[in-house]
């Protein structure tokens, strides 16, 4: 005979696959806030010991350490002005030059380079976006400079000395290659493969329709492109440059080659000067006592100024989202 069991003592098959799911599910959304909450400890650690390091020459020099032009290790004297000036200004001309050809190139290779030509020149961006900045950086120094000095610096400098303003801001007093405007250059081209690839991406994955459709009403492809793939990737091109800004100003080896770390103000971009990443990475071997915490504290300066370029970037993007 064969034994008859009561269904109602059996485990239901649902029951049997309940509990491993379920403990599944609580170990991963665990695994998952572990690793957000990590970031966080991560970052606000970084805050706190770059703020205790810091914070000596923070009370020393006051507000003075970020107005001051001195920098005296003698006497230890220091000011981060002309290293924040350096570090803005390098950053804001790296933009000006690299996010327009990034946005050509973009263009370029998602609405009007043939396909025997598209692959190569992708490859040769995602290439760049892969060479060590201290390659740039040695680039620079040996071939960039001389070659910038000789045909842009020299002929720039004899034709604009004496002229008002324009004389001002491209007159080299000496000129040798280095400069804010050199590390501006520099810095355009390493920001270049970042932002252009991340805008081709983007372009490429709106619909086609959309672009078919404004072609068939009779645009033209600049109007394509101002009204209708600009729009629909304004959210990721403002993401992409603020990453090319994030890159420019946080760079040290590349701008350290060539910027001329000069610890003075000029009005002219033509003359050397020098940028926070570039000071602390020239002095930082060496430095002990309040020196050492002066630079500690350069490293808050620009860590705030991060922070900073980010909430404006999260401002542009809620913006470009409300409308």
């Amino acid at each position: 005979m064969t034994a008859v069991t009561d269904p109602m003592s059996l485990p239901a098959a649902g029951a049997q696959r309940k509990t491993p799911k379920g403990t599944f599910d609580i170990v991963f959304r665990n695994a998952s806030l572990l690793s957000a909450l990590f970031v966080l400890v991560l970052l606000a650690g970084i805050m706190l010991s770059m703020i205790i390091g810091g914070w000596p020459a923070f009370r020393e020099m006051g507000l003075g350490f970020i107005t001051s032009s001195v920098w005296d290790t003698q006497n230890d004297q220091y000011g981060a002005w002309p290293a924040i000036v350096g570090t803005l200004s390098t950053a804001f001309l790296a933009l000006l030059i690299g996010v327009p050809l990034s946005l050509g190139i973009a263009v370029f290779l998602t609405q009007l380079a043939p396909p025997w030509f598209k692959r190569p020149v992708s490859t040769a961006i995602e290439l760049l976006a892969a060479v060590p900045s201290i390659i740039y950086g040695m680039w620079g120094l040996f071939v960039f400079v001389p070659l910038f000095a000789a045909y842009v610096q020299q002929p720039v400098s004899r034709i604009v000395e004496g002229m008002p303003i324009v004389g001002t801001i491209l007159y080299a007093a000496s000129p040798s290659g280095l400069g804010i405007l050199s590390a501006g250059i520099i810095l355009a081209f390493m920001i270049i493969p970042f932002i252009a690839s991340i805008v081709r991406d983007m372009l490429d994955q709106i619909p086609s329709v959309l672009r078919e459709s404004a072609y068939g009403i009779g645009a033209t492809t600049w109007e394509v492109v101002r009204h209708v793939l600009v729009p629909q990737a304004g959210v990721s091109i403002i993401g992409a440059i603020m990453l090319g800004l994030g890159r420019a100003l946080g760079e040290t080896m590349a701008v350290t080659f060539v910027v001329g770390n000069a610890n003075r103000l000029s009005a002219s971009i033509m003359d050397p000067g020098s940028t926070i990443a570039s000071r602390i990475a020239n002095e930082f071997n060496e430095a002990i006592g309040l020196q050492l915490n002066a630079l500690i504290a350069l490293g808050c300066i620009l860590f705030f100024v991060t922070f900073v370029v980010l909430v404006i970037a999260r401002i542009l993007v809620a913006r470009v989202k409300s409308f």
